[in-house]
């Protein structure tokens, strides 16, 4: 500023005829004002700047986590997927263990693994009971009476009858729970559970003929347990 003021003296010094003595301190201060003036708008201006730029990032910010909020509704949350990238080398994905298919009693067993019953021919008396078809394996327990045969395999030596198969003669049809209906060859065959046992049933002449399978079996699919009952008959 002192250099400022030496310039104006100086001008001061050469002023036109006619002009007033120039008041060099009014000058500087003027000029000082000014130049305190200019700095304080551009702090202002700075400070403005700085403002809109954190507005701006904040604002960039805000959509990158709103996009990735997006990510996240259709994948996995953030800390997962960083977990997951930052891993040491990726291995190949295992594919998720799916839940085992339970099928239906009427549906073929052979088709999900499980052994079937093979029926074979029948040349065995059963006492009251003339079927043409029988169980591979299994054969009637003695002794037989008039209106009840236990069949069972050679291996078993349980008196529990629940684990064989069990052929009833009786004037009335039982209460079956679950029960499936299906007509054919002229008869109508009930299949359904009995006490937890899977049982069917069906009417031949002036009697019904009543089939309790062993609890808990699954080798029985609905196509065999008919075709059993189909040929049998009751003297």
């Amino acid at each position: 500023m002192d250099e400022v003021k030496r310039l104006l003296e100086g001008f001061a010094d050469r002023a036109a005829e006619g002009l007033p003595d120039a008041d060099i301190d009014a000058d500087v201060t003027r000029g000082r004002l000014a130049l305190r003036r200019i700095k304080r708008r551009r702090r202002v201006a700075g400070v403005l700047c700085v403002a809109a730029a954190s507005a701006l990032v904040l604002s960039i910010g805000n959509q990158v986590k709103w996009w990735g909020n997006g990510n996240e509704v259709a994948g996995r949350p953030p800390e997962q997927e960083t977990a997951a990238t930052s891993a040491t080398p990726a291995t190949p994905a295992t594919p998720a263990t799916q839940p085992r298919t339970t099928p239906s009693s009427s549906q073929t067993m052979s088709m999900f693994g499980a052994s079937v019953v093979e029926l074979v021919a029948n040349k065995q008396a059963w006492s009251a009971f003339d079927c043409t078809l029988a169980p591979k394996g299994w054969s009637p327990e003695t002794p037989m009476t008039a209106t009840r045969v236990v069949l069972s395999q050679p291996e078993m030596r349980t008196a529990d009858s629940a684990a064989k198969v069990v052929l009833q003669a009786a004037p009335q049809a039982r209460s079956l729970s679950k029960v499936r209906v299906t007509d054919a060859s002229g008869k109508t065959f009930h299949i359904g559970t009995l006490d937890g046992r899977l049982t069917g049933q069906v009417k031949l002449s002036d009697q019904w003929l009543l089939v309790e399978l062993p609890t808990g079996t699954v080798e029985w699919p609905d196509d065999v347990f008919r075709r059993f009952l189909d040929s049998c008959t009751v003297k």
